[in-house]
């Protein structure tokens, strides 16, 4: 791994909604490689990276894992993702240390909402994809109806550079539009046969040409040097279309386009050929920017370099504390010593593995571009930054995204509470994305976290990993106040006097809605704005900043219930000083302590967190559906039917239609919600949401 060149490593990841097919291609990619020596499957709880046996109960991927492989000479270093909205931080870190990624979609159903919301992450971190469209082999799938959904709802311009060969049960093969040849997979699923080459068959030759000339007019627009020869010879050479290709994918202003069905070992030699062709390696990707005492310093992935390195995922096995490593610079080895920057701490590497999901190999070295996996570091978090103690960097740290929903977990015998919080500890230092607090008022410990299933994993993760029992009270939703009414001239004036220097300090603020709100959904500072309109210097402006300071204090806990306020500005119009007694502390404390009286004073109202939920349903369970989401105060938004023909899934009625009903639903509405749906649709339906933010609650919960 070590002895490979940088231009010949790929660092990726798969991205895609939830049963698009991420972990069969991950499996099929393994085996082609030599990495495996046989095929995993996800229905037989098989499969290399789905090696969580809670991963294998439920059928889907809960935690990313990482996987190693080599492919033509290079290096391809894979992390299969989840597809649940429930561990879209898992997604969230693993693109924060990725080159660059595949994208999945179903060929039925194209982009789902997963789908985007995966597509918008890779977006911020700026990581070029390529798309490969799955499942042709099913009832129903449509190559270009995929398309024109990823050009119509990503806003992206989709590069196709194949064609299927046959439809649904006939799908045999693909067309290459850049060499003009088709690729066919005689055998069937378990064969180990690999595809045939030959020329396009007479059936499709013009439907190819059409298409290749359709890919070479969509480079020219994009690309000035293919432009040129376009406009010079009227076509484009496979050379200078493959060229562009990379440029375009690299850029972002394309997304080059694959087809074929995983789970048939139809189209996956071409996906690891599109890989190492259009994919950036560690040398194509800008280098990585940290900060060095306020300074931005850049590292290159250069093995000679300072060593840098992001810890993105710790796991803690059986074996010891794996901490996985994107190395960013330098090299490092067995028994060095490095430094974490944040903690300010040094540690030492123990082992070195090259990591494949549940099994690893020792190596003796990490160099640039590699992603790894080390024991010994005993206090490393994800997001840490690891570097060489004497030339230390600070890298920027995955985002953490805001926890929605919250359970009350205790031990059911008292004498296993030391037990479950040394275990609720060791569960938020792995997933960063929960969070362990003790409510003030009841006692209770509580668990909040990314959604239901969310919470329902890492309750069952310590049941089985400790043998502890675990009683979980009903979930909660993390509430929001924000204000309906302002009032305005509300005086405050804080004055103290126990023996020395007192405290004093007088203001007069006015708060009003906030209406242009720029609030994620967050509920702190993004939904707040503070101004001054004092004169005459009445108020010390290091005075009105601690104003401010006091104000953001008080924004933690709001009158109707203790939730976090959001959406409020703040007018400072008046104040006085004192020329011994006022100080930073007082006016601070003045702000928290006026703003607090003028929440009470005013009207606030609450918010509640919403979700987007698409549910899929037999078009005779329609009616059933509609009138529960009415009951759980949900408001549809949208409903399409999508005609099903023969060969759908077990239990369909042969020409039964489905239904796809999207809706806007109040999440603490969504308790216990599969259950439902499952009685209501005899188990052919499903759902997935979508956090979309806040909307006001119908009453205040106190």
């Amino acid at each position: 791994m070590n002895a490979s060149p940088l231009t010949r490593v790929r660092n990726l990841g798969i991205l895609a909604h939830v049963d698009a097919g991420k972990t069969t291609i991950t499996e099929r990619i393994l085996y082609l490689t030599g990495s495996t020596h046989k095929r995993g499957e996800v229905h037989d709880g098989t499969t290399v990276t789905d090696f969580d046996s809670q991963e294998r109960d439920r059928g889907i991927t809960i935690f990313a894992a990482a996987v190693s492989c080599v492919w033509d000479g290079h290096r391809i270093n894979l992390i299969d993702t989840p597809g649940h909205v429930d561990f879209a931080d898992e997604v969230e870190r693993s693109l924060r240390v990725l080159d660059g990624a595949i994208a999945v979609f179903d060929a039925v159903a194209g982009v789902e909402p997963q789908s985007e919301s995966v597509w918008r992450q890779a977006d911020r971190h700026g990581v070029p994809r390529i798309a490969f469209v799955n499942k042709l082999d099913r009832a129903g799938a449509d190559l270009d109806a995929a398309v024109a959904s990823i050009r119509e709802r990503l806003r992206v311009t989709p590069l196709v550079v194949q064609m299927p060969i046959g439809e649904e049960e006939g799908f045999s093969g693909v067309v290459d539009l850049l060499r003009m040849r088709a690729l066919v997979w005689a055998g069937g699923r378990n064969t180990k046969e690999t595809f045939e080459e030959g020329p396009v068959p007479d059936t499709l030759r013009d439907e190819a040409r059409r298409r290749r000339r359709l890919l070479e007019e969509t480079v020219a627009e994009l690309h000035p040097v293919a432009l040129e020869e376009f406009c010079a010879e009227s076509a484009l050479s496979a050379g200078t279309l493959g060229a562009a290709l990379r440029d375009l994918t690299r850029t972002g202003e394309g997304v080059v386009v694959l087809c074929g069905s995983a789970y048939r070992n139809r189209g996956i030699e071409p996906l690891l050929e599109a890989v190492v062709a259009y994919l950036p390696s560690p040398l194509d990707v800008p280098a990585v920017r940290g900060t060095l005492d306020g300074a931005v310093e850049e590292r290159v992935a250069d093995p000679a370099a300072p060593f840098a390195s992001l810890a993105f995922k710790v796991n803690a096995t059986p074996t010891g504390r794996l901490t996985y490593l994107r190395v960013y610079s330098g090299t490092i080895g067995k028994g060095d010593t490095v430094l974490d920057v944040g903690a300010r701490r040094t540690e030492r590497i123990g082992r070195i593995l090259r990591v494949q999901a549940d099994r690893h190999e020792d190596v003796d070295r990490a160099v640039a571009g590699d992603i790894v996996a080390v024991i010994g570091l005993k206090a490393a978090r994800a997001g840490a930054t690891l570097c060489l103690p004497s030339a230390p960097v600070l890298l920027e740290p995955p985002a953490v995204a805001d926890r929605v929903v919250s359970v009350a977990v205790e031990a059911r015998r008292t004498t296993d509470t030391d037990r479950l919080v040394s275990a609720l500890a060791r569960l938020v230092e792995e997933d960063p994305s929960l969070a362990v607090r003790t409510d003030p008022e009841t006692g209770q410990t509580v668990l909040s976290g990314m959604g239901e299933l969310h919470l329902e994993v890492a309750v069952e993760k310590i049941r089985r990993a400790q043998g502890l029992d675990v009683g979980v009270g009903r979930p909660e939703v993390s509430y929001r106040e924000t204000v309906a009414r302002g009032v305005s001239g509300l005086v405050y004036r804080h004055v103290k006097q126990d023996g020395g220097a007192g405290q004093f300090a007088h203001v007069v603020i006015d708060t009003e809605p906030l209406e242009a709100a720029d609030d994620d959904g967050g509920g702190s500072a993004v939904g707040f704005a503070f101004r001054s309109t004092v004169v005459g210097g009445r108020v010390p402006q290091e005075y009105v900043r601690a104003v401010e300071a006091g104000c953001r204090d008080a924004l933690a806990e709001g009158p109707l219930g203790g939730h976090p306020v959001t959406g409020v500005r703040v007018t400072l119009t008046d104040g006085a000083t004192h020329s011994k007694d006022s100080s930073e502390m007082a006016f601070r404390t003045a702000g928290r302590l006026a703003l607090r009286e003028a929440l009470r004073t005013g009207e606030m109202a609450l918010l509640e967190p919403v979700v987007e939920v698409t549910v899929t349903v037999p078009d005779d369970a329609v009616g059933g559906v509609l009138g529960d989401l009415a009951a759980r105060r949900g408001r549809v938004s949208g409903q399409a039917s999508r005609a099903q023909r023969d060969g759908g899934p077990p239990g369909r009625r042969l020409g039964e239609g489905t239904a796809v009903i999207t809706a806007v639903v109040p999440l603490a509405e969504l308790f216990g919600y599969a259950t439902r749906l499952r009685s209501r649709t005899q188990g052919r339906g499903t759902f997935t949401t979508r956090a979309i933010g806040y909307a006001p609650a119908p009453a205040p919960r106190r």
